[in-house]
């Protein structure tokens, strides 16, 4: 009878209920991946940080006593041993401690956290708003030479160094046009340069990509009849064109929201914020492998949760895609 039951209530979850379950599945197994390989990583790394903040001979620790704060900070000499220590424990939400500054890894990501999080999340949707911004300006616009510019902008955006176009953005929009303040600022306001800075090498793909589908979509055979019809080139592109050329790049928005955090590192530095970037840097020039393991596994977090909160979204905003399960549920019935 339990079984029974239990074959219901799978198959009242539907197409898209197994759907959802594979995703957060192959979600959780990534984690676990990016846990692992970082781990073992760090363990091969040169140097020891115990060594190096306890190995000071005015301290006069012996031996037998710095192993003993090995084993305090990392649960065992053991790797294997401190692979189930640590895991365990970032389970349970416990980082660790600092080796370098003798305090909770967590009372460091609670202090930078906010920071990183203000600039990839306004970074984040500045790059959305770019791509769309090229998108409907390159499709639209009447001015030919204007349209063929918009398609170069991309390019032009990728080749940038991200450290060179923050320079440039502090430049124009604070030393010459004074629109934004670079000191004295509150929280939000401090990120709209460098949110501006991240945003652009990440709306960079997108755009490319929208960009080509778009031009694929014109060519079809649907769009090119609704043409005939004598719909307005605004009504095609926006109701018709664009919703069938976005997912591709929506699919993309996910996968380059992992370059958010590699791109604070040199973000926060370039305009003085302390994120998870200035963090990371303190974290590597001090071996603090504790710090580094629960940074990377935060961007881990961040990359696999907006590629599945975008692979959920997918067959919702594509009507052949949410179709498809219903389609699937009616066979298997009758």
């Amino acid at each position: 009878m339990s079984s029974f039951r239990s074959g219901s209530s799978l198959d009242a979850l539907g197409g898209f209920g197994r759907y959802a379950l594979t995703q957060v599945f192959r979600a959780i197994v990534i984690l676990w991946g990016a846990f692992t390989v970082t781990f073992f990583l760090l363990q091969m790394m040169p140097g020891d940080a115990v060594m190096i903040r306890f190995m000071d001979p005015e301290l006069g620790l012996s031996p037998e006593q710095i192993e003993a704060m090995r084993v305090l900070y990392s649960g065992s000499s053991n790797p294997l041993v401190q692979y189930v220590h640590t895991i365990g424990q970032m389970l349970q939400g416990n980082f660790g401690y600092s080796v370098q500054l003798g305090v909770p890894v967590a009372t460091l990501i609670a202090a930078a956290l906010p920071v990183t999080l203000r600039l990839a999340a306004v970074g984040f949707l500045l790059s959305l708003l770019w791509t769309l911004a090229i998108a409907v300006g390159a499709s639209l616009l009447p001015l030919r030479w204007l349209r063929q510019a918009l398609h170069a902008l991309p390019g032009f955006w990728s080749a940038i160094p991200l450290y060179w176009s923050g320079i440039l953005i502090i430049q124009l929009l604070s030393f010459r046009l004074h629109l934004l303040p670079v000191v004295g600022v509150g929280p939000w306001e401090g990120v709209i340069l460098p949110a501006i800075a991240v945003s652009l090498p990440i709306a960079a793909p997108q755009a490319k990509l929208l960009l080509q589908q778009i031009e694929e979509t014109e060519q079809l055979p649907f769009v090119m009849a609704i043409r005939t019809k004598g719909a307005s080139r605004a009504s095609v592109f926006f109701r018709h064109i664009l919703p069938n050329s976005i997912i591709p790049s929506l699919t993309m928005a996910g996968l380059v929201f992992g370059e958010l955090i590699a791109g604070a590192i040199v973000t926060e530095t370039v305009f003085g914020l302390n994120g998870l970037g200035h963090l990371t840097r303190e974290a590597v020039s001090g071996q603090d492998v504790a710090v580094l393991q629960a940074i990377v596994m935060i961007g881990a977090t961040g990359f696999v949760v907006a590629n599945l909160t975008v692979d959920l979204l997918i067959p919702l905003i594509n009507p052949t895609l949410r179709s498809a399960p219903a389609g699937r549920k009616e066979t298997s019935g009758s």
